[in-house]
């Protein structure tokens, strides 16, 4: 049996974000199939993904983004305060 390295980011979530994504899992996370918090966050995640490629790039899916090509780290208090004002 080969074993398959998965790719792995972290996201950051503020303390209520956090309190929500725990809430949300431990309440319907079993009625959506979701064996951990993990398969509910990239469930999500992936939506939101699925949910742009059809908006922004034909429902068509992107050229794969390497390792490293993000930028690393927090959220800066600035794209905190800009985040919680669009919410």
């Amino acid at each position: 049996m080969s074993s398959k390295k998965i790719p792995a980011f972290t996201p950051y979530f503020t303390e209520e974000e956090a309190n929500q994504v725990r809430a949300a899992f431990l309440a319907a996370g079993h009625l959506e199939g979701d064996a951990s918090v993990s398969d509910f966050i990239v469930r999500a995640t992936m939506r939101e993904v699925r949910r742009l490629q059809r908006k922004h790039n034909g429902g068509r899916k992107w050229d794969p983004a390497p390792a490293g090509s993000l930028r690393r780290g927090q959220r800066t208090r600035d794209e905190i305060q800009h985040r919680e004002e669009s919410d």
